[in-house]
């Protein structure tokens, strides 16, 4: 291998080699090498190898950076706070998680009282000693008798379940595994739980092998997972994605089948309260979302974008269930109906306003009762109470407002702190500002822009530009202690709402998915553009960063731009857009990007595939991808070959590098002490590469 040979002062470098095989494939008659075909193999001692020889390489010269020890040493100071989950309450005990500060992992706390002085229920830093075995999934019986956890060992989305008795907080003999994007949850007697499992993969595939034939089982306390009973499967439809709940009064199993990561899926049910009662369909077609809410008997609520795109909330009686039945509870408003939950029988409605919240309560019979005054302009979430009882728990956040947790009183329509952060920053010297800017075809795209106040617009300030747009998720502002020290340190922090997200709705989800998919790069670089002419920053000046399908936002922005950013951190990114589909879940993304296998989506895919679109003898910003080997999510084979391939075409002095992390997945679970050097090795780098000086 290749060695390192220059100090970082002069930026010269000479990367690990990366062999090429002559593997060409022919998609509907255009061929296409893939001469990196071989690092698709993370057991491969090649692969191995390359590994080791590409991070030999690349921490060396983060660590190096001037002025990252600096903040390092600032994020884990501002960092050390205690933080607070949002509680609910079950069984008239409350649960939240707590982390006072460096802990790499928040401990699961209850008590039965808010008077009472909080108990340990289950602290995840026991699990392992480096703190990468982390609490995924955590599910309470009615009663508040039984917990069922799920662990995940280095950041994999394999989880596996267990049992605590939480008066004793001694575990059970249950032990369940192979289970994959699946919670649990209690049948009301506590005798066991629902949860959806996939067949056990070949030894060495754990991590690469798809995943299909998933079922729905219920297992049994004090039996083993062979004996689970198997309540659902459709072997003649393997791609399709099953999950089961309990409905809130405990009668019915709720049986939800969705067949890609499209927000559409399929209603079954099945009457629990007696023996042997059958599965039956409700809604037995891909057209819409349906989200169970809660039920009155045989009286269903769903929230629903079935003929309303921006989603309304209806009610099925189950016996009468024909299409003309069906009841408007809330209709469709102006703005996205986000979320709902029901607390003292009524519903707590959260919408978005231009990516930031709105939250209504409504009476059981639709009718608007009150708007509910947020802390400010942010983001909030959760709402979470019993439907019986007269309070509920909810957090705010926004770009400079640290996550706040709110008590609610509804026979006072009042709330109260609960729990606040004690952060060491003023949020008075940062200022937040919504911008609207046109994209390339037209579009008016929202933006936030933070920073400190005093700013001048003269072209010549570091600024990081995050987006992700795709599979109808958010950007909604909060707080982030990394970010935070970004701002502190003289940078601008900014985040464009694309196209491909669910801030606008159904059709805003569409317009950035499949052969629309290009809208999205136009949004982001319309954004850098907008900021540039804006004064606010200069090409010289500004890097961007996203990561999942965000990643795969910035690779194929840089690809296509590369005269536009001075560095670009895709993270955990979908980049080799040819074959993406086959590898664990990537199949069901299909939705928001097609697949090759399609001569028409192949012609776009092809077209923007970041992997498929370098060019030799392009001078590309300085690029730091990352990655993370135990990523059963985002294999980190698209990082790896973009990677080579990268280095392969780059011709500028810039570093193209790559950072692989042995003990972490695509990004949930991650210890403190993990985020804290990845967050300093990101800013350090983009200090470096935008001319920022750090003090």
């Amino acid at each position: 291998m290749a060695v390192f040979l220059a100090a970082c002062a002069t930026d010269t470098f000479e990367y690990p080699e990366s062999k090429k095989l002559d593997v060409v494939d022919d998609y509907h008659g255009t061929l296409v090498a893939d001469p990196y075909r071989w690092l698709e193999d993370p057991n491969a001692e090649d692969t191995k190898a390359w590994v080791r020889a590409q991070n030999d390489v690349t921490f060396p010269y983060l660590k190096s950076l001037p002025g990252r020890d600096r903040i390092e040493s600032r994020l884990t100071t501002l960092w050390d706070y205690p933080r607070y989950s949002t509680p609910s309450k079950r069984g008239g005990h409350y649960f939240y998680s707590y982390n006072d500060g460096l802990q790499n992992q928040s401990v699961l706390y209850t008590l039965e009282s808010m008077d009472d002085e909080p108990r340990v229920l289950l602290d995840p830093n026991t699990f392992s000693e480096d703190g990468t075995v982390s609490l995924a999934s955590v599910a309470i019986s009615k009663n508040a008798r039984y917990l069922m956890y799920g662990k995940s060992d280095g950041g994999s989305d394999w989880r596996e379940f267990f049992v605590r008795d939480i008066e004793t907080g001694e575990d059970l003999d249950t032990h369940l595994k192979w289970i994959k994007f699946s919670g649990g949850s209690w049948t009301h007697d506590e005798q066991g739980f629902y949860y959806s499992r996939y067949p056990e993969p070949a030894p060495g595939e754990e991590l690469t092998a798809e995943n299909t034939n998933v079922k729905l089982y219920y297992h049994r306390l004090g039996t083993d997972q062979s004996e689970d009973v198997l309540i659902y499967e459709r072997p003649d439809e393997p791609n399709w994605m099953i999950g089961g709940s309990v409905s809130h009064d405990g009668n019915y199993l709720i049986i939800s089948l969705s067949e890609s990561s499209a927000p559409r899926n399929r209603l079954y049910y099945q009457d629990i309260s007696r023996a042997g009662r059958p599965v039956v369909k409700l809604i037995d077609t891909f057209e819409a979302r349906y989200s169970y809410i809660t039920n009155d008997g045989p009286v269903f609520y769903f929230q629903t974008d079935l003929d309303a795109p921006k989603n309304r909330v209806i009610a099925i009686d189950l016996r009468n269930p024909a299409r003309n039945n069906w009841k408007t509870i809330i209709p469709e408003q102006e703005y996205v109906l986000t979320g709902i939950s029901v607390v003292n029988n009524q519903f707590v409605a959260s919408y978005l306003v231009d990516a930031r919240s709105e939250v209504r309560i409504y009476a059981k019979n639709g009718n608007l009762e009150r708007e509910v005054e947020l802390p400010g302009i942010g983001s909030a979430s959760g709402f979470s109470g019993e439907r019986d009882e007269t309070e509920a728990f909810f957090s705010f956040t926004s770009y400079t407002y640290p996550t706040t947790i709110f008590r609610y009183d509804f026979t006072t329509h009042t709330y109260e702190e609960f729990r606040r952060p004690d952060v060491d920053f003023n949020p008075e010297e940062y200022v937040t500002e919504q911008v609207f800017y046109e994209s390339k075809d037209g579009t008016t795209v929202p933006m936030f822009i933070t920073y400190k106040k005093g700013l001048e617009r003269n072209g010549n300030n570091p600024t990081y530009l995050y987006g992700y747009g795709g599979f109808n998720i958010s950007m909604t502002p909060g707080f982030s202690v990394s970010n935070l020290v970004w701002m502190e340190m003289g940078g601008i922090y900014a985040v464009a709402n694309l196209r491909g997200g669910g801030e606008y709705g159904r059709e805003w989800h569409q317009a950035g998915t499949k052969e629309n998919k290009q809208n999205v790069f136009d949004d982001f670089i319309a954004a850098a553009e907008y900021l540039i002419d804006e004064g606010y920053t200069s090409s010289s000046k500004l890097a961007i960063g996203g990561g999942s399908n965000g990643g795969l936002l910035v690779a194929a922005a840089m690809v296509q731009r590369p005269d536009l950013f001075a560095a670009a951190i895709p993270a955990v990114g979908v980049l080799d857009m040819l074959r993406y589909h086959l590898f664990t879940i990537g199949w069901a993304w299909a939705s928001d990007y097609g697949r090759s296998d399609n001569p028409e989506d192949f012609a776009y895919l092809y077209a923007y595939s970041p992997l498929h679109n370098l060019e030799p003898g392009t001078e590309y910003p300085a690029t730091l991808i990352t990655t993370a080997e135990r990523d059963d999510r985002v294999v980190p084979a698209h990082s790896h070959k973009f990677a080579a391939a990268l280095q392969e075409h780059h011709a500028g002095s810039n570093p193209v590098m790559i950072r692989i992390e042995t003990r972490a997945g695509h990004g949930g679970g991650r210890p403190t002490s993990m985020i804290i050097e990845e967050a300093a090795d990101r800013w350090a780098f983009i200090a470096k590469h935008t001319g920022m000086r750090v003090r």
